[in-house]
Order: structure tokens, then C-alpha cells, then sequence
């Protein structure tokens, strides 16, 4: 098939990530594939080193007078079957061709509880969880148009772990993510500090850095907690840790938990929408309360207290990355819906 992608995203973030994580998978799997990108340095290094070769465009505001006809010029010389707009700003755009004829199907996929309004000019939309298909319906989206196709994770087992930050003989935990408050590391953070001993890796960047850092020395943390920025070394990373921590208040996926799972680590996740929906509860991983500090401490040292049963979750959380979520089941799943609505030939 002949797909084209079109994303706006920011340079960092699980949608993003996917987003290139599928591009090249396709594209090594023998589809042809065209990636219309947000300019961006660092992801169009990595497409390149894939062996794509990016469109780079603005995808800027009113005021965007590039995107627009650049979008409508790289669509028309790849004459795609198919075209998959991620989230709100590629859906607006590639929508505004599609309404004005293009012939292709336009699938706008949703990582979120986006609004609508967004994706008028699509055909069909996808979600990555059944919870959002099932929300997209409830909004008015007729369900034959509405579906569902997971993310995968890549298989990070085997990487050579990375040197944390933690005193030597602490047990380390990991979170990963972007700083927001939607991802819950405030309560992480009192959590921690009713577990003695253990340290914190935070590898993310965003809006709430500095309130963490205040928080963490609010709590006396000191070098049981560590910020690291942004990494893209995850699978190493995990590899390095005792136990993986989601804190997340929202998260309507969570492709954080796929890539523990992938990396065999255990997993204690909140109740949020897409934890909730992957894990289950003492066999993949913990599922406890949100914004509950002490609830997730227990959890947390509990887990350090019996290193049997850590080794037990990460080995089923590994099995359930291996039978839905990595590359190849994930990757025929996505085949086969688009084979269902692409153009029998590029015209």
C-alpha cells in the first residue's frame, strides 16, 4: 500500500514517538510510505535513519500560509491509498483537502478525548484504546466509521542498562513522561518519601519542573530523587531499574506501560483510563487509586519486600507485550484495517 502520515506534534511525546515508531515499521515491512512532519530536526534524523525521507512543513497557525498548499503538493505526487492524520492540527489540515476531493480516505487517529470538530473532513477515526472508539461513538461518530487499533511498544529486553543517579544498594524506580500535572508525578514524589531508601529517576521535561524540584525539596528528598531530562534511551533506562512507576491522574493509554512490559519490568500503575484498561491487577502489574500517595508507597513497598512476586508481574506484563502489543500482531492488525479502506490503486 501506498500510506501517507501526517503529524504536527511537539518534539517529544508517546504520540510522536509512535507515530515514528509505525512510519518505519511500515516502511521496513515493504509499504510505501511517505511522512508529511512538523519541522523537526531530531525526528527527521530519525525517519532519515530509517530510511524515510521526510516532508517538512510548518503546521503553524491562522497566519500559515505554507502548510496548506505544501501539504496538497507532497499528498499529490505520492498519490497515497490511504492517509492517517494524527490528532487535531494534521486531521484540520489534511481534512481541508479532503473536503475540497481529494480522493484518497483520509483516517484521523486519536491517542486522546479529542474534540470532534477537528476531524469533520474525515472518513473514518481510529482510536488506540476501545475506551476512546467507544467515546468517539457516544459523541455522535457513527460507530461503522469508529475503531480500534492498538499501539505497539518496541521490544527494549536485553538493553544495557543505564547508570542511574541512585546511592549505590537504593531501589530504584523509574517514571517516565512528560512533566504536566496530568501525569501525577507530584504524588509520586510524597509517595516516594514514605518509602526509606528508595530513589526516584524522572526522565521527562515540561511545565512543571521547577514545582517538582520545590516539591522533592519540600519533602527532603535530596538525592533520593533525580530529574533527567528528556532520554531517549528508554530501553536502557528500564533496564536499570527495580520497579516502574505510571502516576498518571490522566492517560488515556499509556504507552509507558507497553515499554516496561516489553523491557520485563514490574509495573504499579494509578487507576487512569488506559493503565485501568491494559494492566490487570496482580497478574500484569498494581493498579492503586489516583492521588493517593500512601496507597501507591504501599505498593511500592510491598513490591521491594517480596523481589518474587516483582519478577512474577514483570514476567506476565512481558507475555502480554509479546501476544498484543509488539510489532508483529500490532502491525497485521493495522494491515488489515487499512487494506479495508484503501484506494485499489493510487490515482
Amino acid at each position: 500500500m501506498r500510506i501517507a502520515h501526517v503529524i504536527a506534534g511537539a518534539p517529544m511525546g508517546g504520540a510522536e514517538a509512535f507515530f515514528e515508531r509505525l512510519t518505519l515499521a511500515q516502511h521496513a515491512a515493504g509499504e510505501q510510505v511517505l511522512a508529511v512532519i512538523r519541522a523537526d530536526a531530531g525526528r527527521a534524523a530519525r525517519l532519515q535513519a530509517g530510511g524515510l525521507v521526510p516532508v517538512q512543513l510548518p503546521f503553524g497557525g491562522v497566519f500559515d500560509f505554507r502548510t496548506g498548499p505544501g501539504l496538497r503538493a507532497a499528498l499529490a505526487g505520492f498519490l497515497p491509498q490511504v492517509v492517517i492524520a494524527w490528532a487535531n492540527r494534521a486531521s484540520r489540515f489534511a481534512g481541508r483537502l479532503r473536503r475540497r476531493g481529494a480522493a484518497w480516505p483520509l483516517v484521523g487517529r486519536m491517542g486522546g478525548y479529542y474534540d470532534l470538530k477537528y476531524y469533520r473532513g474525515c472518513d473514518h477515526i481510529i482510536g488506540n484504546t476501545e475506551d476512546i472508539r467507544a467515546w468517539v461513538v457516544s459523541r455522535g461518530w457513527p460507530a461503522e466509521r469508529a475503531h480500534c487499533v492498538p499501539n505497539f511498544a518496541a521490544d527494549l529486553a536485553g538493553a544495557t542498562p543505564a547508570l542511574l543517579p541512585a546511592p549505590p544498594g537504593a531501589p530504584r524506580l523509574l517514571a517516565l513522561g512528560r512533566l504536566h500535572p496530568n501525569k501525577g508525578f507530584d504524588t509520586l514524589l510524597r509517595a516516594v518519601a514514605l518509602v526509606p531508601g528508595a530513589h526516584l529517576s524522572l526522565a521527562g521535561e515540561g511545565p512543571e519542573r521547577l514545582a517538582l524540584e520545590r516539591l522533592a525539596a519540600e519533602l527532603g528528598l535530596g538525592p533520593r530523587f533525580s530529574l533527567l531530562g528528556w532520554r531517549q534511551d528508554t530501553g536502557a533506562l528500564l533496564a536499570a531499574c527495580d520497579l516502574f512507576i505510571c502516576p498518571s491522574r490522566h492517560e488515556p493509554l499509556g504507552n509507558v506501560v507497553l515499554e516496561a512490559w516489553s523491557a520485563a519490568r514490574p509495573v504499579i500503575a494509578t487507576e487512569s483510563q488506559g493503565p485501568a484498561m491494559l494492566i490487570r491487577p496482580g497478574e500484569t502489574g498494581l493498579l492503586v487509586a489516583k492521588d493517593q500517595p500512601e496507597a501507591l508507597a504501599a505498593a511500592i513497598a510491598g513490591l521491594l519486600a517480596e523481589p518474587a512476586r516483582a519478577a512474577a508481574l514483570a514476567a506476565a506484563g512481558r507475555a502480554e507485550y509479546a501476544a498484543r502489543h509488539a510489532p508483529a500482531p500490532v502491525l497485521a492488525r493495522w494491515r488489515e484495517f487499512l487494506g479495508g479502506l484503501a484506494l485499489p490503486e493510487a490515482r
